[in-house]
């Protein structure tokens, strides 16, 4: 947090442009680095490309199927918002970003993040109504719920994502320009601020409450339900099996909420800033990449028409 200043003098150079560092301060990686995020980016749209077509099966027609295609959806944006520019950074001139080019990368970055965030409730939720009210799950869970709760996760994920950035970019950049990260995000731009932050950082900590803690809250006490549900199932094969449809979702959960949280719900935790990239590289690269393996591995529906479809892919 910067202390307040005084009146600022009028002779301020106000920033075009920023410089990236990049995920590494030793130029000597940079050419393993570039390689090893290339085919992360390259398995990353494969991977849930081939899930987004696999769950679009007739014979996986239950709604978790449909929040997994919206969940790949999300994974290939927020892959395709932060790893090329990532790529690009390797470059010599590759580390420049315009002022709008920076403001457009954050507002993707927030809203694909928060968007994501409030799809892996509605996940959860859609798990609680499959394992506790299982007669009216198909009523409840129908077309136009999923497709409402989809909806209101966007709406909701565009609006925090318009405020932040409204918020982060009225702040005054009056040098230096060089941004600490490999991405444009908040931290790293509010600390390149020449002006008074304790109020923005205040917001930004409430934000993230609305959008991590919130939804986590959601989840935990779904699967207090579910988890109770199950322990009342006399055959442990039978709370097995029931457990088994929702481990892909906790395994997911548990990464993408434990990252987020580390960064901005702990925003004063003094992190060293290879550790917060290490972070942000799980949200923003390394899920996007597993999510594939997590659910098709893990789903003996989705592994059996993956084997099929890659087998045969003129068979529908």
């Amino acid at each position: 947090m910067k202390p307040a200043e005084g009146p600022e003098p009028q002779n301020h150079t106000f920033l075009t442009e920023f410089v990236l560092s990049g995920l590494s301060s030793h130029p000597e990686q940079d050419n393993w680095l570039f390689f090893s995020f290339c085919l992360i980016y390259t398995f990353t749209l494969t991977g849930n490309l081939l899930i987004f077509l696999v769950t679009a099966h007739p014979t996986l027609h239950m709604p978790m199927y449909f929040f997994l295609r919206v969940l790949s959806f999300l994974d290939i944006s927020t892959a395709s918002t932060v790893i090329p520019k990532m790529l690009v950074s390797f470059l010599p001139e590759g580390r420049r970003i315009s002022y709008m080019g920076c403001a457009t990368q954050l507002y993707f970055v927030i809203f694909l993040g928060a968007t994501e965030c409030y799809v892996l409730a509605a996940m959860a939720y859609d798990r609680y109504v499959a394992i506790c009210n299982p007669l009216r799950y198909a009523i409840i869970m129908n077309n136009k719920a999923r497709l409402s709760l989809v909806l209101l996760s966007c709406c909701s994920g565009n609006v925090v994502s318009v405020v932040q950035t409204a918020w982060v970019f009225t702040l005054r950049f009056c040098g230096p320009n060089k941004i600490n990260y490999f991405f444009c995000d908040i931290p790293p731009l509010v600390m390149l601020s020449c002006t008074d932050t304790s109020l923005y950082e205040k917001q930004t900590l409430t934000t993230a409450v609305l959008v991590i803690f919130a939804p986590f809250c959601l989840i935990l006490v779904s699967y207090a339900c579910i988890i109770s549900n199950i322990l009342k199932i006399s055959s442990a094969e039978g709370r097995r099996k029931t457990f088994s449809t929702c481990s892909s979702h906790l395994i997911v959960v548990t990464l993408y909420y434990g990252s987020g949280s580390l960064i901005y719900l702990r925003p004063k935790v003094n992190y060293s800033q290879d550790v917060k990239k290490f972070f942000s590289l799980i949200y923003t690269a390394i899920i996007p990449a597993l999510n594939p393996l997590i659910y098709s591995l893990r789903n003996k529906e989705v592994k059996g028409v993956l084997i099929k479809t890659i087998a045969d892919p003129r068979k529908k």
